[in-house]
């Protein structure tokens, strides 16, 4: 049975009500919650307030990385959450945003990443093809 390292969700959100996502304040307290939310570990952050509309941001945490690039003049986030270790705390970050900033239409990409298979597959494998370990 093959076992994953990470979870990596990407998510385009449509219909933002523009003032949820000009501001960096607004920005940072949307991320930092995020990450309390799902039981994350930050290391650390950085923002940027574009002009004259949106932000961005990105947290470094433990278990990889969680950020967001907006477009408030075309009501759209693009953000991107990912974690090793437990998947449901990705999914509880994505969650958050997403009931939050309550967009009109998400669309969302889920990747399994860093796949490792366990040494039962590969043992029976090379049963299979009869090559040795």
């Amino acid at each position: 049975m093959a076992k994953t390292l990470g979870l990596h969700i990407l998510a385009d959100l449509y219909g933002v009500e523009a003032e949820k996502i000009d501001r960096v304040e607004d920005v940072k307290n949307l991320l930092e919650t995020a990450v309390k939310v799902a039981d994350l570990t930050k290391i650390s952050s950085h923002y940027y307030q574009f002009q004259p509309h949106g932000a961005t941001g990105v947290i470094l945490l433990a278990e990889s990385h969680i950020s967001i690039h907006t477009w408030p003049e075309h009501r759209l986030a693009t953000v991107d959450v990912y974690t090793c270790g437990d998947p449901q705390k990705a999914h509880r970050a994505m969650e958050f945003i997403v009931e939050t900033l309550k967009p009109e239409r998400v669309v969302k990409k889920v990747h399994q990443r860093g796949l490792l298979e366990d040494r039962q597959s590969e043992e029976f494998r090379s049963i299979l093809t009869g090559s040795a370990l």
